[in-house]
C-alpha cells in the first residue's frame, strides 16, 4: 500500500473511531451552550435533552424516582453498557454504582449542565468505554421546582450565567442538603428510596462555593462525621482523594483541595498572619456526611463560584470525569471496602457514638492558596458580579482543620427499643424510610435496659431547616423494664447500624429527637421513649414490613 493510501486509510479508522469515542454528538447542545454560557437549563430543558439521548443511544434507561412538592418528576438516567434496567440488574452486574446528584441547591447549576455533557460523553462519546466497567446513575435537576424560580436576583456575586440562576431551597422552603436526617421534603423521601433501592456504591453531589476567595477552581468534600466507618474515611482521604487531585493538576490543569473557608485575618499593620482553613460540618443532615454512615463513599464538588460559567461547568466535568477513571480503574477495590464495612457493622454488638464534636488540624500547616478577585457588571441586570483574577494566587501556610473528632462518646446498646407512644408509628416509618431494619417483639420481654431519665431539654429559639432543634440531657438509669408484645426494636447489628444509633439515641446531636419527632413525649423527670439493651442476649424479633 503506498503512503498516501495509507494516511488515508488511517484517517478513515480514525474518522469511524471518533464518531464512537472521540468527541460526542455536537447535534446535541445544553441550553448552556447554545446561549454561549449566559443561560441555564430549565426543567423542560433537561427533559428534553434527555428524552433526545434516549433517542441516540441503547445504553441509556430512563425513569422517574420521586416528584418535587409542585409535582415536577425527577428524572434519573441509569448509563450501562450492557444497558441496565433495575436495582437488580446492576447488582448482578458486579460493577461499582457511582450516583451523580446536582442541583440540590439550584442557584449552584453548573453541575446540572455537567453532568448532561458527562451523559452525552458517555452514550455518544470519548467515555462510552467507562460504561463497560460502571453504572452510572445521573439525577441532573434534583432541586427541580427550585430550578424553576430563575431570576437575576439570586446569587447575585456569583460569576453568571448572567440570564440568572434558581434559588438554594425547594418549594417548601427547605434546604434539600440539610434534610437528611428528618426527610419531610417529597424529594429527600425519594432521594433515600433510590438509595435504598439502588445502593450507589459512591455518591458524588455536586455545588458551587459561597464566601472565601481562595486560589482553587474546585474544593471538595468527603463524609467527615467521626463516626464514618475507619477504614472508609482512611480509603478516601489517603488513597483516593489524592489520586483524584494529582489527575486534575497533571491532565487537566486545574488547582483543588479540601473544601473550606478562612478564619482569622491576614497580617497587617506589625500583626500576625492568623488565618487558617476549616472544613464544613461533620453532622449527617448533610448529604455527604450521611452517605457516609451508610458505609458508602461520597464526594461533594464545590466549584469556585467566582469562575465564569463556562468555567465552572469545565471543571466539574473533568472532576466528575476523573472519579469516573478513578471508579472504573478501582471497582472491584471499592466495592469490597464498602462490602467489610456493611459486615463489620453487621457483626457488632454495640459501639460508642460520638454526639459532639470539635475540628481538628493536620499535624503540620499547610501551604492554602489566597486568590484575588475584581467586580464585574452583569449586561442583563446592571448587578454586580465577582470574578476571579486569573492566576493570582498566593501560597500561605496556615494550619489546615480537615477533619472532626469526638469529645464525648456515649454507648450505643446492642439494641434501642420504642415504648408505644403517639409518636411511635411516624418514627417506624422514618426509620423505613432511611432503609433501616425495624422490627417488633413477638411475645413480652422483661429485660435491664437503660433510660435516660431527662433532666434539661432546650428548644432553639428559632424555626429554621424546617423546625425547631431540641437537645436533651439527663442521667442514665439501669431498669429492669417490662416491654409488651409489639414493641419496637431496632438492632445496631445491621448494614445500617450507625445511622440507626444516629436516629435513635436520646443524646444523638442529629437524630429524631434533635429534629422533633419526639417531642410531645419529652418532659423533665420522665424518661425518654427509646430505651438501650446493654446486655448480650438472644432476641426473637419480627420483621415490620
Amino acid at each position: 500500500m503506498r503512503n498516501g493510501a495509507l494516511i488515508g486509510a488511517i484517517f478513515f479508522l480514525l474518522l469511524i473511531a471518533g464518531s464512537a469515542y472521540g468527541v460526542a454528538d455536537q447535534s446535541l447542545r445544553t441550553r448552556a451552550e447554545s446561549t454561549n454560557f449566559e443561560e441555564t437549563s430549565r426543567y423542560d430543558d433537561v427533559m428534553g435533552f434527555i428524552g433526545q439521548l434516549q433517542e441516540r443511544s441503547p445504553l441509556v434507561h430512563v425513569e422517574t424516582f420521586g416528584k418535587t412538592r409542585e409535582g415536577r418528576a425527577l428524572a434519573l438516567m441509569v448509563l450501562a453498557d450492557p444497558p441496565v434496567a433495575s436495582p437488580r440488574q446492576a447488582g448482578e452486574s458486579g460493577r461499582p454504582v457511582v450516583f451523580i446528584m446536582a442541583n440540590i441547591h439550584a442557584g449552584e447549576v453548573e453541575g446540572k449542565e455537567a453532568s448532561l455533557n458527562l451523559a452525552r460523553r458517555l452514550l455518544t462519546g470519548d467515555l462510552q468505554p467507562l460504561l463497560k466497567k460502571l453504572v452510572i446513575l445521573i439525577a441532573p435537576d434534583y432541586n427541580a421546582d427550585g430550578n424553576e424560580r430563575i431570576s437575576t436576583s439570586n446569587r447575585v456575586a456569583q460569576n453568571g450565567p448572567i440570564g440568572g440562576v434558581g434559588i438554594r431551597e425547594n418549594a417548601q422552603g427547605l434546604d434539600l442538603n440539610r434534610d437528611y436526617i428528618k426527610a419531610v421534603a417529597p424529594e429527600t423521601e425519594a432521594l433515600l428510596h433510590l438509595f435504598n433501592q439502588w445502593d450507589p456504591t459512591l455518591v458524588v453531589d455536586l455545588h458551587t462555593t459561597d464566601g472565601s476567595y481562595h486560589g482553587y477552581h474546585l474544593t471538595y468534600s468527603i463524609p467527615l462525621s467521626p463516626n464514618t466507618d475507619a477504614n472508609l474515611a482512611r480509603y478516601h482521604r489517603d488513597v483516593m482523594m489524592p489520586a483524584l487531585a494529582e489527575a486534575m493538576r497533571s491532565k487537566h490543569k486545574f488547582r483543588t483541595y479540601y473544601y473550606g473557608n478562612f478564619e482569622g485575618s491576614p497580617a497587617r499593620e506589625g500583626q500576625p498572619d492568623t488565618r487558617s482553613w476549616h472544613a464544613f460540618s461533620p453532622a449527617p443532615r448533610v448529604g455527604t456526611n450521611y452517605v457516609g454512615l451508610r458505609n458508602r463513599l461520597a464526594i461533594l464538588s464545590e466549584a469556585y463560584s467566582y469562575l465564569d460559567f463556562k468555567g465552572r461547568i469545565e471543571v466539574t466535568e473533568a472532576f466528575v470525569e476523573e472519579i469516573f477513571n478513578y471508579a472504573a480503574g478501582h471497582g472491584q477495590e471499592i466495592l469490597r471496602l464498602t462490602a467489610q464495612a456493611d459486615r463489620a457493622a453487621a457483626a457488632r454488638a454495640g459501639f460508642d457514638l460520638g454526639v459532639d464534636c470539635q475540628p481538628v488540624a493536620l499535624p503540620d500547616k499547610v501551604e492554602i492558596l489566597v486568590g484575588e478577585v475584581t467586580k464585574i457588571k452583569n449586561p442583563r441586570s446592571g448587578r454586580m458580579m465577582t470574578a476571579v483574577v486569573p492566576d493570582k494566587v498566593t501560597p500561605v501556610a496556615m494550619l489546615d482543620y480537615g477533619s472532626f473528632a469526638p469529645t464525648r462518646k456515649i454507648a450505643s446498646g446492642r439494641a434501642y427499643l420504642i415504648a408505644d407512644t403517639p409518636n411511635t408509628k411516624i418514627v417506624i416509618e422514618k426509620l423505613k424510610t432511611h432503609g433501616v431494619v425495624v422490627e417488633q417483639l413477638p411475645a413480652a420481654l422483661k429485660a435491664e435496659a437503660q433510660v435516660l431519665v431527662i433532666g434539661k431539654i432546650i428548644h432553639t429559639g428559632r424555626a429554621f431547616l424546617g423546625g425547631r432543634e431540641v437537645k436533651v440531657s439527663g442521667s442514665y438509669q439501669t431498669r429492669m423494664i417490662e416491654y409488651p408484645a409489639g414493641t419496637t426494636i431496632v438492632r445496631v447489628s445491621q448494614p445500617l447500624g450507625t445511622l440507626a444509633a444516629y436516629l435513635l439515641d436520646p443524646e444523638s446531636d442529629d437524630g429524631l429527637t434533635t429534629w422533633g419527632f419526639f417531642d410531645s413525649d419529652l418532659a423533665v423527670g420522665k424518661p425518654h421513649p427509646v430505651s438501650k439493651l446493654a446486655q448480650p442476649r438472644s432476641l426473637q424479633a419480627q420483621p415490620v414490613r
